[in-house]
């Protein structure tokens, strides 16, 4: 090899460049969607990007820290109880305590990871399910947050909430959308920053730490990856995230109740359908998943329990026929990534570059 030979290790690909530019541009077109679509369409998107951030953050734990939890619902409800304690009993403007419920469940992902990490696989699951099913019966005790059949958003708290009024103003729309369109930029902020921030962290050593761990714990402890410390990391980041979209949801429903905010159905089961039809361990899977969810339920909601029934049967399709995911089945056939985190040794001189086949 030529002394002037280099090397060096790549994860971008030309067509993750490309698709990068493009995701930059309609980043700044939702911007502006409030401005181009009726309120039930920004409603839709909202209910898209608040469950593809619940996705994207239980992927995170399950998809590539092998910490598959069932108990989700505990920082989604736990973190808009805090949310809307802040507002009535301190007197706290919304915008500021979304942030109050994600702290919240940080808080409280504490003591759960405490007991959690204590159990392996199968019981590690229902551990976290019952940690939520006892802060659900804890916050039902809250009475001056509604008790048991919940409260809604003080009048003044939704007239005084930061931007609302300028909304209001500039798109001449009356207060409850301008709501809608504050939680859904809320929304798309936090989308951005999940989906760069996990892909970022992916990218780095802790990333090959983490997957590392999920793969083979013990392999990962000889070669002095910290498990415990990864695993830790992971969970209250999780928990972080899925606090402040549970705060969001309910800023935006101005309404809360513990079976509503607590809801294995609608916090963890409908998440893990969208992960698991549209690829675990991937970023692109949560995506794909929950674009499928929204378009059965926009089709087929009305069916009752057959609508449910289709969900359960689509999931078990997929799981038969494609075991990773759609995303999977695709990337098997295209080898297609648009957020690779593959890495890719590079070996370029003076006069070409020869660089390794194009994976990842």
């Amino acid at each position: 090899m030529s002394q002037s030979s280099k090397y060096s290790v790549e994860t971008k690909t030309r067509t993750s460049s490309i698709f990068g530019i493009c995701l930059i541009l309609l980043v700044i077109l939702a911007v502006f969607v409030p401005a181009l679509v009726s309120r039930s369409v920004l409603q839709d998107l909202f209910f898209i990007l608040t469950m593809l951030v619940l996705a994207q953050f239980w992927n995170l734990l399950a998809g590539y820290g092998g910490l598959v939890s069932v108990g989700q619902q505990a920082f989604v409800g736990i973190g808009s109880y805090i949310f809307f304690g802040a507002i009535i009993l301190w007197g706290v403007n919304p915008v500021p305590a979304v942030l109050l419920g994600g702290l919240a469940a940080l808080a409280l992902a504490v003591p759960i990871a405490f007991f959690a990490f204590r159990l392996q696989g199968a019981y590690f699951a229902i551990g976290t399910w019952v940690c939520a099913e006892v802060t659900r019966l804890i916050v039902a005790q809250w009475k001056q947050v509604g008790g048991g059949t919940g409260t809604s958003m003080p009048r003044d708290a939704r007239k005084e909430m930061w931007g609302s009024e300028w909304i209001a103003q500039v798109f001449d729309v009356r207060a409850s959308a301008a709501l809608d369109i504050l939680a859904y930029w809320l929304a798309l902020v936090l989308v951005v920053l999940t989906i760069g921030g996990i892909y970022w962290l992916l990218r780095t050593k802790r990333g090959l730490g983490l997957a590392a761990v999920r793969d083979n714990l013990e392999a990962a402890e000889s070669v002095g990856v910290g498990a415990t410390r990864m695993k830790w990391v992971v969970f209250l980041v999780s928990a972080f995230g899925t606090g402040l979209t549970g705060a969001i949801i309910y800023l935006q429903k101005a309404r809360i109740s513990p079976d509503a905010a607590f809801s294995l159905v609608d916090w963890t089961a409908f998440v893990l359908f969208i992960v698991v039809i549209g690829g675990i361990g991937t970023i692109e899977g949560p995506i794909i998943g929950v674009l499928v969810l929204f378009t059965l339920q926009s089709l087929f909601a009305d069916y009752g329990t057959w609508y449910l029934i289709l969900l359960g049967a689509s999931g078990i399709f997929v799981m038969l026929f494609a075991p990773r995911g759609i995303w999977g089945m695709i990337t098997d056939k295209t080898g297609l990534q648009l957020f690779p985190i593959r890495r890719r040794l590079t070996i370029s001189n003076k006069n070409n570059e020869k660089k390794g086949n194009e994976n990842g």
